[in-house]
């Protein structure tokens, strides 16, 4: 490809008020309107007390401001702006500047991210009423908890401290702030998120698990999910807090369970002839009997965890076992343990799939990094608990607007959708005063 005209200084001018960069916000925001979006936040965010004179006047606008943003793309709190320019200010109204919506954030304190964060939850209720964003809901249901450390450099960080995180399969100690993160999915769906909290970066992976827990359980009852839900989690919510919200409100769990002397034993236990082998990563089917040859295997025996405790739970451990890479020429397999605690029905084999599943909570994390959590814009803690938030608001209506523009869209990247839907370049005319978008041919 190549210019196929001759440019000079002065041919590129940026005086054209009718174009329009994100034209595929209309049906966004359109989507939030219907939802109830600006109610809910008029409703629900109230600061009462402020820093700034007039600092939390209006919250759901500004808020709203913010949230559109970040479904085009801004990762801080200066790209904002892009709402501002050319013909989008045409467009929508009550578009604020990023100075302004700058000042709201820090006005947030703990209790109002609390406020914030019922409004996610309202609003991904009123989106799987209105937007069949979750198909499948009604029979069977996954609720995916875990975290993620997202890294911060400047020394006014509130909240910013060394926690543990793997880069390149090695652990690592990063200075950074950790959200945890719940989502809901089905067999056939892109996840969505239910709940997100900023902890401190040298929070434990599960501080907070049982609560975040019960709230999903509670807001995918209210999305319609009146079936089987399965919670599952990584070793870090294998707990007995997790483990009795599950309990507690009658639904399934599929957790791993870190590893201890007596998970060992339970393991040792298994006698030799009790694995079936599964199909992992270079596994081929036996041309004769039709099995697996596969380096992984998969078996179960009965354990009870918290046997120590006033709560002791019964229920099954599946254990998959993998041939170490390190060791391909020993004259005995070595292999590497992975055991899972659950108290589902399904067969072994597919207990096992279903729980490798839990990865899918680790796409919603790419899209977040890819977007708005690329950064963490404010020093304030408080701004930056709103900013999570926000960003969680704008993937489930980003999620939403995928699904109904049909195809592919239903579980492509946030990336993807921004560029295809979002991000596109428009001419505002108004021939007889009905505005009309003009959007480029062939667009993809």
């Amino acid at each position: 490809m190549k210019v196929s005209h001759k440019f000079i200084d002065g041919s590129a001018v940026f005086d054209e008020d009718n174009l329009v960069s994100c034209a595929g916000l209309v049906p966004v925001m359109t989507l939030a309107e219907h939802t109830h979006l600006p109610d809910l936040l008029t409703e629900k965010v109230s600061i009462t007390t402020t820093k700034v004179t007039s600092g939390a006047a209006n919250p759901a606008p500004k808020l709203l401001t913010l949230i559109a943003g970040m479904c085009a793309g801004a990762d801080s709190i200066d790209d904002i702006d892009l709402l501002r320019s050319g013909g989008m200010k045409h467009l929508f109204g009550n578009v604020y500047a990023p100075s302004t919506v700058g000042t709201l954030l820090r006005e947030f304190s703990f209790g109002h991210a609390r406020q914030l964060e019922s409004v996610l939850r309202e609003h991904l209720i009123a989106l799987a009423a209105r937007v069949e964003i979750l198909p499948g809901l009604a029979e069977q249901a996954f609720i995916d908890i875990d975290s993620l450390l997202r890294p911060v450099y400047g020394h006014a960080k509130q909240g910013a401290s060394y926690g543990h995180t793997k880069i390149a399969g090695r652990q690592i100690l990063r200075k950074g702030l950790s959200p945890l993160a719940t989502t809901l999915s089905t067999a056939d769906s892109a996840p969505i998120i239910t709940g997100m909290r900023l902890r401190a970066g040298k929070a434990g992976s599960g501080k907070g698990a049982g609560r975040m827990v019960t709230q999903a359980i509670v807001t995918a009852r209210q999305a319609g999910a009146t079936g089987t839900i399965v919670v599952r989690g990584d070793s870090a919510y294998g707990t007995r807090a997790v483990i009795s919200a599950c309990l507690r409100a009658k639904v399934c769990f599929s957790l791993v369970l870190a590893k201890n002397t007596a998970v060992q034993r339970a393991i040792d236990s298994i006698p030799d002839d009790a694995w079936t082998p599964v199909r992992y990563p270079g596994a081929v089917r036996d041309p004769d009997t039709g099995a697996w040859i596969s380096d992984a295997e998969v078996a179960e025996t009965t354990y009870t965890a918290f046997a120590s405790t006033r709560t002791p739970v019964t229920a099954r451990l599946i254990v998959r076992r993998v041939k170490d890479a390190r060791f391909p020429d020993a004259l005995f397999p070595v292999w590497r343990y992975h055991p899972f605690f659950t108290n589902t029905s399904a067969h072994t084999v597919d207990a096992d799939v279903t729980h490798r599943r839990h990865a899918i909570i680790e796409t919603v994390f790419a899209d977040l990094i890819d977007g708005p959590l690329a950064h963490m814009p404010s020093g304030r803690f408080g701004a930056n608990s709103a900013w999570v938030l926000c960003a969680a608001i704008a993937h489930n209506l980003l999620r939403a607007t995928g699904v109904l523009a049909g195809g592919g869209h239903s579980r492509a990247r946030g990336a993807t959708l921004r560029r295809k839907i979002v991000n596109l370049p428009a001419r505002l005319c108004r021939p007889q005063r009905r505005p009309i978008l003009r959007l480029p041919t062939h667009w993809p």
